[in-house]
């Protein structure tokens, strides 16, 4: 689920009339002195992180003074909770609480309808007194029952002269996550002040994956639940995603720090959730580091295995490439076969490689990348659904103790010094096709005309020229991409698909 920070979830309660503290978050220190100047001095500091328990962490501290506040900031700033370093601080007014609930709008997957769970007695241990948590059905159309929720609050020790605001409250509270179309939004605490004013101390808010292309609104880079900030790569992988539909493709970097004391730094690249997690452990019981966790699963194409393994490759200090799913996968191999291959001699591939390939024409698939591979510098290895990810692991340590020693840094991407020459070329989605015609003859352009599934054909003296309409032509990224690796394979490599990617190869306003 993609996540929202706490600043950015009680602006939006604000705006739907719901009280916050005053206050913004900041990324200086001197922002903090300045926030904390114009609050009146005493403030409160939060880090801005996607973690629980963050006071009993050391993420909240109390600031009587814009010095001390500026101070405070510099710690929290320098702070880092597991993969997620602090790059904001919230600096909010110190509130005179009297009162604390606990309020959150969850959809029950069960009921397959929202839920809210109410507590009056809000703050952390919320885990621990399960028993005491009202649990609330809430209407998709009427929204909360308000008459619920004050007989909720009458059982409380919350004085009744409160209790009209607070329903007011939650109701502002449901209507928000309704509005954003937020998987969950808790309020933890919401607070009766010494003034009888309401108001959310807190807020978490997860929006549902597939709603987040209807709320630019909300800024949300990355609709996945990441544990970190987004990093440049993940947002290049994302966007790749998001204009490729054929399969899925999900990037995340994970941590590696202490990864030299280990056998090496790994791009992993998996094909199916649990086949991966099986062949991410095979791969470091191993002893490897893994620099990422990558899977391209669902009948992807090869265009869009050939981007992942480019991202992939793209991370610093990678020493080898372990790629393995499922093994079962109902999904025809070869479509990754030919990505992976173009991916790895585009780049000249120096790493040792292997990859596993199990599933339908798995055969077909392993014959294609080890084949067109066979003359990088890298030792390039397939295997088939029955041989197991431990074996495939203990296979890439061979490669890996044989190995040159190079690493990610030194593959550079190579393209035919006949593109963009006298070459011909046509547009596809995201690139064009070159074609080297000086070099080919009939009987090339004959094979050229299947390897591509047709749409090549003869144009006369074994000239190939498309044998469909451009627009046809602009989507078949994949089968000139099999065309390419096929022509490659006999020895003529005529035909490149030239597909860069912005962020990796050139900056937005060139590609």
């Amino acid at each position: 689920m993609a996540r929202l920070h706490e600043y950015q979830g009680k602006s939006l309660l604000a705006a739907r009339g719901l009280h916050i503290p005053s206050g913004r978050a900041v990324g200086t220190p001197e922002a903090a002195r300045e926030v904390a100047a114009s609050l009146g001095g005493k403030v409160v500091l939060k880090v801005q992180a996607w973690i629980t328990g963050r006071k009993a962490m050391g993420g909240v501290r109390f600031s009587d003074t814009p010095e001390q506040a500026e101070s405070d900031a510099a710690l929290l700033l320098g702070m880092r909770f597991g993969n997620f370093p602090v790059e904001e601080v919230l600096v909010e007014e110190l509130l005179d609480i009297r009162h604390e609930l606990f309020v959150s709008l969850t959809i029950d997957d069960n009921a397959r309808a929202p839920m809210l769970l109410l507590d009056c007695e809000g703050g952390s241990g919320i885990e621990d007194r399960a028993e005491s948590v009202a649990r609330i059905p809430v209407s998709v159309s009427r929204g909360i029952d308000r008459d619920v929720v004050l007989g909720v609050l009458a059982g409380s020790s919350i004085p009744n002269a409160s209790h009209e605001a607070l329903a007011d409250a939650i109701a502002a509270i449901v209507k928000t996550a309704s509005e954003v179309e937020a998987r969950s939004l808790e309020v933890n605490p919401l607070v009766v002040l010494a003034d009888g004013a309401v108001c959310a101390a807190d807020c978490r808010v997860t929006i549902d994956d597939y709603a987040v292309f209807r709320h630019p609104e909300l800024g949300i880079e990355i609709a996945r639940e990441l544990d970190h900030p987004a990093t440049d790569l993940e947002r290049v992988a994302y966007r790749l995603e998001q204009e490729d539909h054929r399969g899925t493709f999900y990037f995340a970097q994970l941590p590696t720090e202490g990864w030299a004391s280990t056998k090496g730094l790994i791009g992993f690249h998996g094909a199916g959730g649990g086949g991966s997690m099986m062949s991410m452990d095979a791969v470091t019981n191993e002893g490897f580091t893994l620099a990422n966790f990558c899977d391209t699963s669902g009948n992807p194409s090869a265009a869009k295995v050939y981007r992942a393994a480019r991202v992939i490759l793209s991370q610093e200090g990678l020493t080898g490439y372990f790629g393995s799913g499922s093994g079962v996968a109902s999904q025809e191999q070869f479509h990754s076969a030919y990505g992976l291959a173009k991916a790895f001699n585009e780049l000249g591939m120096s790493l040792p490689v292997v990859v596993r390939l199990g599933g339908n024409a798995e055969d077909r698939a392993v014959d294609i990348l080890e084949d067109a591979c066979s003359a990088l510098p890298g030792a390039v290895e397939g295997y088939r659904k029955d041989d197991t990810p431990a074996f495939c692991a203990e296979r890439f340590t061979t490669l890996m103790d044989a190995g040159t020693g190079a690493t990610s840094d030194q593959l550079k991407r190579q393209v035919p010094d006949w593109v963009g020459g006298e070459a011909e070329a046509f547009p596809i989605e995201g690139g064009h096709v070159w074609v080297d015609v000086d070099h080919c003859d009939a009987a090339l352009t004959a094979r050229m005309a299947e390897w591509s599934s047709g749409l090549l054909k003869d144009g006369g003296d074994g000239v190939p020229v498309l044998a469909c309409d451009e627009e046809t032509a602009a989507k078949a990224d994949s089968e000139f991409i099999a065309c390419e690796i096929e022509c490659l394979r006999a020895g003529r490599p005529v035909l490149f698909v030239d597909l860069p990617i912005t962020g990796i190869d050139c900056p937005q306003e060139v590609c």
